[in-house]
């Protein structure tokens, strides 16, 4: 095999290998096997352990610390950083996780986070959404009301519909911080999917209400729906906590 060949086919195995290494790293890091200020094995007893190279180690470590959870150190290794430092709204970290081993602090985190900005893209959604925005926010909305046991179904269009909203505010930083929350607003639903059929039609209600609301150019009522929206999801929320532990 020429230098050339090797080099492609190792371009191609790479992707295959060291994100699932950089995932396992990081929920050995979340779930405090390797807690905050301690430091990682070498990465030539990583590599033992995961039956990677080294460069497959290596690069998996500089994924961790260009997202905040880990640092290298001259003369003492690689250090796992406080919780503070973690980059928590980046959707991969979150999507390291898995949805039950998420702080209930996090999920509040995000839950306050949805209630400083949804009102307002709803707001500015009624006065800026186009005719097309307005059709596929409807479309959205009718995946939820017929999605009925399917909550896989119910969680996609959920999402779809909040991200179509603040795609319609037409505020470029508002369109850049919904695509960061849509991975916490995917676990936030997972985490809630236990809610009954009645509950999830209460929902289906109210996301009716932001879809007539921005048919009416209607920004006072645009932002009192998302508010009911946000309301109702506190209520899903409080009551997940409550099946997690019991």
């Amino acid at each position: 095999m020429t230098e050339t060949s090797k080099k492609a086919s190792g371009d191609t195995r790479r992707p295959r290998v060291m994100p699932g290494v950089t995932k396992a790293l990081a929920s050995d890091i979340f779930s405090g096997r390797y807690p905050a200020g301690s430091s990682l094995p070498t990465e030539n007893e990583l590599g033992v352990e995961y039956g990677v190279s080294r460069t497959v180690i290596r690069e998996a470590l500089k994924v961790l610390a260009a997202k905040g959870l880990v640092l290298s150190r001259p003369r003492i290794g690689t250090v796992v950083c406080e919780q503070d430092n973690w980059n928590i709204i980046d959707p991969q970290v979150l999507a390291w996780h898995a949805p039950h081993a998420l702080d209930d602090k996090l999920f509040d985190a995000i839950l306050e986070t949805r209630r400083a900005i949804e009102p307002l893209v709803a707001e500015l959604a009624a006065t800026r959404a186009t005719l097309q925005e307005i059709a596929d926010l409807e479309a959205a909305w009718r995946g939820m009301a017929n999605a009925g046991e399917d909550l896989a179904a119910f969680s996609r269009s959920d999402i779809t519909f909040h991200q179509i909203v603040y795609a319609a505010s037409h505020n470029p930083i508002f369109r850049q911080i919904g695509n960061l929350i849509d991975t916490g607003l995917k676990f936030s639903l997972e985490a809630t999917a236990t809610i009954s059929l009645a509950r999830r039609m209460e929902a289906v209600a109210a996301h009716r209400e932001v879809v007539e609301a921005l048919r009416m150019r209607d920004a006072a009522a645009a932002r009192a729906a998302a508010g009911r929206i946000l309301d109702l999801a506190a209520r899903d929320l409080v009551s997940a906590k409550k099946l997690k532990n019991n």
